[in-house]
């Protein structure tokens, strides 16, 4: 196998930090494992974030999602981790993962998790005619 599961999460520099702009990147590939009874569980997660001086790197980003595959995790605790080591990584103005499992037990579930930099004002939205 080329590529492994690893949890480094590369960054690079942000190349507008001047700007508020929105990253969104959705992953349609989300596996972990129930924590009961053992099964896979199965998300499409859809990060948004602004970044502040930073930005993760897509690849390194595939390959930490990938890392989860094994791991057994209720979808409220995963979707919390994730956030909290993206936070970690890339110290965004604003980042929100929402997280949307497919159905188990004839239930769907969705987790939507946010950070919001202490300092940071969301501009205005522009009403368009």
């Amino acid at each position: 196998m080329a590529t492994k599961p690893s949890k480094e999460l590369e960054t690079f520099p942000n190349p507008q930090p001047a700007r508020d702009y929105t990253i969104r990147i959705r992953i349609p590939e989300f596996t972990c494992l129930c924590p009961v009874t053992g099964q896979p569980d199965f998300a499409t997660l859809h990060l948004e974030y602004v970044p502040e001086a930073r930005c993760v790197e897509l690849k390194a980003l595939k390959l930490y999602i990938w890392t989860y595959r094994d791991q057994g995790a209720f979808h409220e605790a995963v979707t919390n981790e994730i956030l909290q080591h993206l936070v970690d990584a890339i110290s965004p103005r604003f980042m929100r993962l929402t997280s949307e499992f497919n159905v188990r037990g004839g239930i769907y579930t969705t987790v939507v998790a946010e950070h919001r930099a202490a300092d940071w004002v969301p501009p205005t939205p522009v009403q368009l005619p």
